[in-house]
């Protein structure tokens, strides 16, 4: 038996300023959220899933008009066709307080109570799942303390909107601690909030599906819902399952050659490669060009032909790719690195240069007398470093 645990569809998210990008394919990601529920809505079909779990931010905020809804609605009658429960806790975007229009959602559609932890036994299906929703968009407190006990003989799901023990680029909402988690006795955490999708622990399992469609170029990667099986009464299996229908990625592309024409091959070479790897969907593209020092001065006085060729090439070549921005990073070469880090660590670490002066010490012993120039050791030492340093520095330039 199959269970899908999603989390943070942001169902209609506005993605405001896209318009401001040149030539952006602002329709085809604006419907990315919806044509990503209908993907998710189609894994619960082919798994033969009982239960779909939404862990919260199921709605980006409140509607704009009751489109959205009833695109939730359309999708959730494939599923109620087929006797697929939908088990949703609302979270900080969604939270009761925050959605003002509403509809009367399919019987077989159950959004928690945010007053207080529900559970719903399927004793058919030898699962019990447990959850509770925001009542306010900033819920504080610990909601996962309040949970009651598992259900004893059965597979216990816990839902639960929460930042967890934090995460960078997330408010913190319902901060719970992953070792209080694991004390509860539930078998497996859906939790959802954060983007990523991370899996916190595996005994029991505490699993963050990230969200099911990236937004922005901040969402990068596969995005998706997870599935978990369940043999004899246990959970066997935990696996992620890609969904998104735009891909949001950053591409690296080095440019050697001070020529337009160098960038532009470059970058559809490194398109190509990447295009191989995801072929299915289309690709929102934000490329970093890794120049060198010497070729920084031509790429930033060339900038703004570059982009706008690079862009109206993969414009002309693609229609699965969109260059959504450049952005400039210069490379120093790695013999001038390592010898400013060479030579930073010899002179601000006092320990390394006693531990140099401690190895040399008894080499200036065994030279003769006229090697130091009746120095002391550690002007003597200190000129050796010296030299040393010019030495690497030279053969550091001979190298490259």
């Amino acid at each position: 038996m199959k269970i899908v645990h999603a989390a943070d569809v942001h169902l209609d998210s506005p993605l405001q300023g896209l318009a401001r990008y040149p030539g952006a394919p602002v329709d085809a990601i604006r419907q990315a959220t919806g044509r990503a529920l209908a993907a998710l809505v189609d894994t619960c079909l082919a798994e033969e899933a009982p239960i779909l779990i939404i862990a919260g931010d199921l709605f980006d905020g409140a509607w704009r008009d009751y489109r959205t809804g009833l695109t939730f609605v359309k999708e959730m009658n494939r599923l109620r066709d087929v006797g697929t429960r939908v088990l949703v806790v609302r979270g900080n975007h969604d939270a009761e307080s925050a959605i003002a229009k509403t509809l009367d959602w399919p019987a077989h559609v159950t959004f928690f109570s945010a007053s207080a932890p529900e559970s719903l036994k399927f004793e058919a299906l030898g699962v019990a799942v447990t959850g509770q929703s925001f009542a306010t968009r900033a819920v504080v407190d610990d909601l996962s303390v309040r949970y009651p006990a598992p259900v004893p003989g059965l597979v216990n799901f816990a839902v639960l909107h929460t930042s967890a023990d934090g995460r960078e680029g997330h408010a913190t909402y319902a901060p719970c601690t992953v070792s209080n988690l694991r004390a509860s006795g539930y078998h497996y955490w859906a939790l959802g909030h954060v983007h990523a999708r991370e899996v916190l622990s595996e005994s029991p399992w505490i699993v963050f599906p990230g969200n099911l469609q990236g937004r922005h170029a901040r969402e990068l990667g596969p995005k998706g819902a997870t599935v978990v099986t369940i043999d004899g009464g246990v959970i066997t299996h935990v696996v992620h399952r890609t969904l998104d229908v735009v891909r949001w990625e950053q591409l690296d592309v080095p440019v050697k050659e001070a020529s337009p024409d160098h960038v532009l091959d470059a970058t559809l070479d490194a398109v190509d490669a990447l295009r191989k790897v995801e072929p299915d969907r289309l690709l929102a593209l934000r490329v970093n060009f890794r120049v060198p020092v010497a070729l920084a001065p031509w790429f930033e006085a060339q900038r703004t032909t570059l982009e706008a060729s690079v862009r109206a090439e993969i414009g002309r070549v693609r229609d699965d790719v969109w260059f959504e921005k450049m952005q400039l990073a210069v490379q120093k070469s790695a013999g001038a690195t390592l010898a400013t880090l060479v030579h930073g660590l010899i002179d601000a670490d006092e320990q390394l240069r006693n531990a140099l002066s401690d190895e040399l010490k008894p080499l200036l012993k065994k030279l003769p007398p006229t090697a130091s120039d009746g120095l002391s050791d550690d002007v003597a030492i200190g000129n050796l470093l010296d030299e040393a340093r010019a030495l690497l520095a030279h053969r550091m330039k001979e190298a490259e």
